[in-house]
């Protein structure tokens, strides 16, 4: 007999998947680093609850079944595995101040961790670039990692509505009303920070015009992020076949 899943667990089923995807594109790029880096999505079934990889697992061999789905006390409701407790106290902390953002990404990699070492926003240098432009904010404290929630509270103050976060010393983050456009927009960020730091190095940049940035920043809708994403979700598949094969 065939069971026919309701809409929403259909939903979680995508959402699960394309989270595990996610980890997986993250390790193809680089950006996992030993245990350090989270992704997240809300859980459409229990909105006050969020889906994670367990703590120090690799990112490359996540699956949808590895995933553990976490509360607001931080406890795991479904699933087997220890919760970061960065990931929770940062995470946590977006969800409860952002009801429209569903997913969210952080993740120590290579550029973003260097240019955070500058306490400056992205420049509008190139029309990828703008995707950020009045859309990102710069958190200039570090005290160490975040491992309470009143820190992560001032994370997510500082990222207000925008859709990415520049931590000083430490990374970037991105958030989103939909899993797809955090993981795109981390991944755009990521590289839009290789090419300032490689202008920086060749030269002085010209930036954009703040009226044509402004403007390209609105043509970097959601829907063209949630596109993007689509692209490398495609890839993943095609490469990983065991990812594959649990697509629901």
């Amino acid at each position: 007999m065939t069971t026919t899943l309701s809409p929403a667990a259909t939903e979680q089923a995508v959402r699960k998947h394309r989270l595990a995807a996610s980890y997986r594109l993250f390790a193809r790029f680089g950006f996992d680093e030993g245990a350090a880096g989270h992704i997240t999505v809300r859980d459409p079934l229990e909105p006050d609850t969020f889906w994670v990889a367990p703590f120090g697992r690799w990112f490359g061999g996540v699956l949808p079944h590895d995933l553990i789905r976490v509360d607001a006390a931080g406890e795991v409701v479904e699933g087997d595995g220890a919760v970061n407790r960065a990931a929770f106290c940062i995470h946590s902390a977006i969800h409860a101040a952002r009801p429209d953002v569903d997913g969210a990404a952080h993740a120590h990699a290579p550029y973003g961790k260097t240019f955070a070492c500058l306490h400056t926003p992205l420049a509008p240098l190139t029309q990828d670039a703008c995707a950020f432009h009045g859309r990102h904010a710069v958190f200039e404290e570090f005290d160490g990692v975040v491992l309470d929630r009143v820190y992560g509270d001032r994370i997510a103050a500082r990222l207000g509505e925008g859709r990415a976060l520049i931590l000083a010393n430490h990374g970037h983050l991105t958030a989103a009303a939909s899993l797809e456009a955090a993981v795109w927009w981390f991944v755009a960020m990521e590289r839009c920070f290789q090419s300032e730091l490689l202008a920086r190095a060749a030269g002085t940049p010209v930036p954009i015009s703040e009226p044509a940035a402004t403007l390209t920043a609105e043509q970097h809708t959601v829907e063209y992020a949630e596109l993007c994403f689509s692209a490398l979700y495609e890839r993943i598949m095609a490469e990983q076949p065991d990812l594959a094969a649990t697509r629901p």
